[in-house]
Parts: structure tokens; C-alpha cells; sequence
């Protein structure tokens, strides 16, 4: 039977290359999801793309199907130089590079198609050699794939296919100047096929893809739907220093077998790691000052189920694909709503079921109405939550508190006569 995440639409259908139909039947998957139903058989007539779906949806297959299929189809122009890139694929992570070259593999395995993926923080060298060897499709982020674009390591002449994946996010990392630079540097718009996908098409998203798309089609699936309907969301209120016990008590109560931890700070997630591990449990920290080469093996073992669980500042929130996350956990509330549905979406992807347990402690509860606002619902209250705060829990002294001679977990908390002593002064 179905999936009931998929479409009536057959990938064997729509008039793909053999080989992607080769590759796709020896991942197994037939049906298309709903962005794929609505954004292949466009892009495969020449249309330009600007199209929104939730997270986890199957948007970075649309675009790599629509992009192998067009190079497989078109030949080379004569003269060209057979080394440099046809198709570029911007991304605003090296996460989410990593793993869209990692998809192209998979799709395009029969194809003879050469991927390269460039990124900042390891493989300098490498990758620069990677490049040089020969790329038809080059993956990779705004920063490095300039640095090797102005020592002339490759050019941009010869771009027949343009991807802008996560463009809200290249917004909010503030690439868009980066990426303008590069699009200078290729083809004129109506020379080239652009695909520009986004879990949000806000205005500036859409005055980028028509500045620099050819009248590019809008798709949008389900944009009334703000977060999946398969996460089962909840909430609790908690003081402060329960909130260690309490994720104590829902790792042990509820047993998943992998779980993302969000925190929103690098500090702080420290802390939780080390709590975490004094109560018997095998968890990492992932954060933006974690070496590339950590944060990849790790998301590896968290994916293979040999990490069962990964605390993670926001720089995981967005465009990692890792399937089977039972539960996601927002120890911290977020401070962006956006977060909030990025963060609960590497739960319940491709159709499966997952928990999303938000923490509504002293510091961060003042999210919590923007949060709803922006979902358009109200978080429902984790029943019998309170019931899981671990009575035995072993507690962690922070010594960063002492060194400081601030107080330790469990000690008197700061700001007078309230708890959490106040609003939180921002992001840090």
C-alpha cells in the first residue's frame, strides 16, 4: 500500500533519464511526494522554480532529479571545458551541503555524473583538488565557493542549472550579498535553469528569485499548514533548576531511541552533555565551534543509532536529514517562532510519527506566545509531565558557576524576589 505522505504521481512517469529511474528504483521510491508531484514535471518542461513545502518533504530530491535530468539530456556545448561546473547548488550549512551531495550520490549513482561538495572548516586542500579534477554538479557554501571562484581554481561561464536550497536562511545568515556575487558571475537568468527552494517564501525570498529567476513558478504545499500534522507537539512548565531531572525523567519515561536535545546556547549545552552523561547517557554536543570533522562523524553515529542522543545549538535546526528522530526536546524555548517549526521538524519526516517536548522554563517562557502565534495553535500540556522529574537524579556542579562565584545547579537563584532574574538579554 501507499505511504499516505505520498502522491498518485510515479516517478516512472515523468519522462525522467533512465539512469535517475535506476537510481531511484534502487532506493525504492516510486511515488513522488507532493512538491516532487508539483515541482518535476514543471522544471522538466524549462520552468524556473521558487517553491515552499515543509521541512523534510523530499525538496532537495525535486531539485537534484530536475538538475541531473537536465544535464543528462542536454550535452555539453562544443567548446566547452569539460572540468568546469554546469550546475551549482548553493546551501547555507555545511550540514546541509554535506548532505545534499550525499543525496546526489544515492539518486545520481548510475548517472556518471562528477559531484564535488565544497565547504568552510576541513578540506582546504582536497576539496580545491576535487574541483580541478573535473565537476559537473558543484555543491557548497556561499563562503568557500567563492574563495576558490577568485583564485580561479573554477569558473562560472559555463552554469546551465542554478539551486538556491534554505534561501530564508541564507537571508538570516547574511549571504545574500555572497550569493548575488556569484550569480554576476554566471550565465544571464533566461540562459540558465535557477530552482530556488525555501520553507518560506517571504517577500524578500520572492523579490530575490525574480531579480535573478526566469518568471519562476511558485509553488507552495500547504503553506496553511505552519508545522507537519504527524509531530505530536506538547509542552510543560518547569522552574529552572527542574529541567535537568525533567529530561532526565522524559528520556527515561518515554525511551526513545534517538532524541535531539535543542539548547540555545553553546554553554549551556555544554552543561546538559555533562548532565546527561553523570545520569547514564550517551550524549554529544553539537554546536557551530564543533571541527568539521567531529560534527560530521557525529551526526553519523547519531544517525546510525550508535548516539542516542545529540544536544544541538540552532546550527542542527535546519536542513540535516536524519531519519528515525523519535523526539525532539526544546530544553531552551527558542527565541525565533521560525526555530521553533524548524526545530520540531527533524521529527515526523517522510510521513513517519514523532514527539516534540518544549521546556517553558523562567528564561526563555516569554517566547511561548509568539511561538503560538506564529503556528496558529495552541502547545497542549505534556499530561502527567511533572510526574517524570526524576526524584534520583544525580546532579552536575557547574564549575563555570563557582569559578565566577555565581551559584551552582540547585543553588539561589539570581534577580531578587522572582525567579530566573528576568527577561533574557538576547541571543547568545
Amino acid at each position: 500500500m501507499r505511504p499516505s505522505h505520498l502522491t498518485d504521481t510515479r516517478f516512472a512517469d515523468l519522462g525522467l533519464h533512465p539512469t535517475l529511474l535506476q537510481g531511484l528504483d534502487r532506493l525504492g521510491y516510486t511515488h513522488c511526494t507532493p512538491i516532487q508531484a508539483a515541482t518535476l514535471p514543471r522544471a522538466l518542461r524549462g520552468e524556473d522554480l521558487a517553491g515552499q513545502a515543509q521541512t523534510g518533504t523530499g525538496k532537495s530530491a525535486a531539485f537534484l532529479l530536475a538538475t541531473m535530468h537536465h544535464l543528462l539530456t542536454n550535452p555539453r556545448k562544443p567548446g566547452d571545458d569539460a572540468k568546469q561546473p554546469r550546475a551549482i547548488m548553493l546551501a547555507p550549512t555545511r550540514e546541509l551541503a554535506v548532505q545534499i551531495h550525499k543525496d546526489a550520490e544515492a539518486l545520481g549513482a548510475h548517472t556518471g555524473l562528477r559531484l564535488v561538495v565544497c565547504y568552510g572548516g576541513a578540506g582546504y586542500e582536497i576539496q580545491r583538488a576535487n574541483i580541478e579534477a573535473g565537476v559537473d554538479i558543484l555543491i557548497g557554501t556561499p563562503g568557500r565557493l567563492i574563495d576558490y571562484l577568485k583564485q580561479g581554481t573554477y569558473h562560472l561561464k559555463q552554469i546551465e542549472v542554478l539551486v538556491l536550497d534554505e534561501a530564508d536562511r541564507m537571508f538570516d545568515l547574511g549571504f545574500i550579498a555572497d550569493i548575488r556575487y556569484l550569480i554576476r558571475k554566471m550565465p544571464e537568468a533566461a540562459k540558465r535553469k535557477n530552482y530556488l527552494f525555501s520553507a518560506t517564501l517571504s517577500h524578500r525570498v520572492l523579490e530575490l528569485a525574480y531579480e535573478h529567476m526566469n518568471n519562476p513558478q511558485k509553488i507552495e504545499i500547504e503553506p496553511e499548514q505552519v508545522t507537519a500534522d504527524k509531530v505530536r507537539q506538547a509542552m510543560i512548565h518547569v522552574a529552572n533548576d527542574e529541567k535537568m531531572p525533567l529530561l532526565v525523567g522524559l528520556l527515561r519515561g518515554k525511551k526513545p531511541e534517538r532524541t535531539l536535545v535543542f539548547i540555545n546556547t553553546k554553554r549551556e549545552a555544554e552543561d546538559v552533555e555533562r548532565g546527561l552523561q553523570a545520569n547514564g547517557y550517551n550524549a554529544r554536543v553539537l554546536s557551530g565551534d564543533v571541527s568539521q570533522g567531529t560534527r560530521l562523524r557525529l551526526l553519523e553515529e547519531f544517525k546510525d543509532g550508535k548516539l542516542p542522543v545529540l544536544v544541538a545549538t540552532d546550527v542542527a535546526a535546519r536542513g540535516l536529514h536524519i531519519p528515525g528522530v523519535d523526539m525532539v526536546i526544546n530544553y531552551d524555548l527558542p527565541q525565533d517562532p521560525e526555530d521553533y517549526v524548524h526545530r520540531i521538524g527533524r521529527t515526523a519526516r517522510a510521513g513517519a510519527s514523532g514527539d516534540a517536548i518544549s521546556m517553558c522554563c523562567e528564561t526563555w517562557v516569554y517566547s511561548l506566545p509568539e511561538i503560538e502565534k506564529y503556528i496558529g495553535a495552541k502547545i497542549p500540556m505534556l499530561e502527567g509531565g511533572h510526574d517524570l522529574i526524576a526524584a534520583d537524579y544525580i546532579a552536575v556542579e557547574r564549575a563555570r558557576h563557582r569559578h565566577h562565584g555565581g551559584p551552582g545547579r540547585g543553588g539561589p537563584r539570581r534577580g531578587g524576589g522572582r525567579p530566573g532574574g528576568g527577561r533574557p538579554r538576547g541571543r547568545r
